[in-house]
Formats: C-alpha cells, structure tokens, sequence
C-alpha cells in the first residue's frame, strides 16, 4: 500500500513538474515574442538643412492603410529616377548618416523620400515586425510617389539592415518597383531572431533557441506576424533584375554571410560588395566616396 502511494505521489509530482515546465516555457516564449515587436522610437539624427538640402515634410499611409507615416521629400532634378530610403530596426529615417548619403544622391540628381518605419520617429504605429508589416509601409511610400505623378518605373529603393531585407520583401510583391540596394540585409529571420531576442530580452542568447519553436506561434497567434514569411534569400529570387548588395564583414549584430545568401540567391547581375573590417551598417561611414559610387552606379544602370 505504501508502495502504491508513494508511486502515485510520485507520478503527481512530476506532472506537476511537467506543468510548471510548460508554464514556464510558454511564459519565456511570449515574453521573447514580445520583446521583438518593441522598438526604441528615438528623435531624429540629423535633418536635411544641415546640408542646404530643399525639403518637404510628408506625410502618407501604410498601403493596408493602418499607419500614418512621416518622411521628408527631397528634390533633386524633375526628370531623374526617386530613391526610397528605409532605415533599419530601433533606428529613424535620419539615422545611420543616411541624409548625408541623401545629400549626396541628391547632389548627382535623384530624388529621395525618407520616411520612419511604423513605430519609429514620428510615425504612428506601436509594434515591429522584423519587416513583415513594414514592407506595407515600404509600399504606402511607393505608392505615395506615384500618387505625385512619379513613374512608377523610376523609383527604386535603398535599404538598411532590416529595411534591406524589408525592401526585398516589399519589391517581391510589387513588380513596378525596378531596383533594391541592400545595406547589410539578413537572408532568414529564423536564423537572427534568436540574437535579436537575447539583444532585447533578459534570455540569455545561447538559451533563446530553445524557445523559438513556441515564440514563432505565439508571434503568429498574438501579433499576426509569419516569421516564417520573413526570407529575403526567397523572396529576391522573385525578383528579374539584378540587385546590390553592401555588408560589413566585421558586422556583429547581421553576420556578412547572411548578405551573400540574399546576392547569391538574386538574378543574374547582381553585385556583393564585403567591406573588410566594417561593423553593422558602417559601410557608408567608413568608405562614403566608394559607397556613394556604388550605389550611384548600381541604380544608374538600372535607370539611366
């Protein structure tokens, strides 16, 4: 008899055990899934006057119409191509130096929007989405251009970190966008979201992993977010033109590998700049003449 209730106590026990597993799993999971739709919305960096630059403050929607976004127009010349600029995650459309690299753009002729992501600078919206929601912002700012009477076959996008990989994403579904340089683009957000989690959580990075099965549903069933939509290296082969690519090879936080797939996987043409001993999105930084070169030449041959 004593046999027997200890058996049953025992087996109690580790139900109980089990339970407070699956609890404890579920809990770290939905605060991992959490932790990665938060971003930091910081004032801008810098602003188009301090380079003499002619401005117009705008203001447009997501194309699903669900946030209103705010960006600068920056004139260059009438019958040149329109670049759009899409700043990365935690960042603002000024940071990263991208209005200098405007300014210079601007200088050779493009013109260029820059805009805040939803959750970001002055634009509306309180969660990220690793690019999944934001490729509509990308497409609220195309369509927002081709409402002014831009062709639609003269506007191509510049991306950084998350808004490279956004960008691809955003091209796949619209074929009137003819052009994408990436700036330190990831190719799968599976392989990053584990890293970006322990960047913004407690959970230590070697731990997140294990949760990640549990953090991609709750993601889906909580935010609306199909992490598994996230694949800039699928959706740029979508894509019948070349693209370029720039990525640091010191890069910590996307490594430059993650590049290479995305250019490997694009059509024939494309281009891979690896800059050696460039962190994350420090390309420009570092080398602006040649990087201003680049990209020049790259959306050049797309568009001229």
């Amino acid at each position: 008899m004593i046999g027997i209730l200890a058996g049953r106590r025992f087996k109690l026990g580790m139900l109980v055990v089990w339970v407070l597993a699956l609890v404890v799993y579920g809990l770290v999971s939905f605060l991992i899934a959490q932790g990665v739709t938060k971003a930091d919305r910081d004032p801008q960096e810098d602003h188009p006057s301090n380079y003499n630059l002619e401005i117009e403050d705008v203001e447009f929607l997501s194309r699903r119409g669900d946030v209103a976004l705010s960006g600068w127009y920056l004139p260059g010349e009438d019958s040149s191509p329109h670049l759009i600029f899409v700043h990365g995650i935690g960042s603002v459309r000024s940071g990263d130096n991208a209005v200098e690299l405007a300014a210079c753009m601007v200088e050779l002729g493009y013109n260029v929007l820059m805009f805040d992501l939803r959750g970001h600078g002055s634009s509306g919206g309180d969660k990220v989405s690793g690019g999944y929601f934001e490729r509509w912002d990308v497409l609220g700012a195309f369509d927002y251009l081709v409402g002014r009477g831009i062709g639609s076959g003269r506007i191509g996008l510049m991306g950084f970190s998350m808004g490279a990989a956004t960008s691809i994403l955003a091209a796949a579904e619209e074929p009137r966008i003819t052009a994408v340089a990436a700036d330190s683009p990831f190719a799968d957000a599976s392989d990053l979201i584990a890293r970006e989690a322990a960047r913004k959580t407690p959970i230590s990075g070697w731990l997140t992993p294990l949760f990640m099965p549990a953090t991609k549903l709750m993601s889906n069933w909580i935010y609306g977010i199909d992490i598994g939509a996230l694949v800039p290296e699928q959706a740029v082969a979508g894509l019948d033109y070349p693209v370029l690519v720039i990525h640091g090879i010191a890069d910590e936080r996307i490594p430059w590998r993650q590049g290479q797939r995305v250019a490997s996987a694009a059509a024939a043409g494309s281009s891979i700049w690896l800059v050696p001993g460039v962190d994350h999105v420090d390309a420009f930084l570092t080398h602006p003449d040649e990087y201003v070169k680049r990209v020049s030449e790259y959306f050049d041959s797309r568009f001229r």
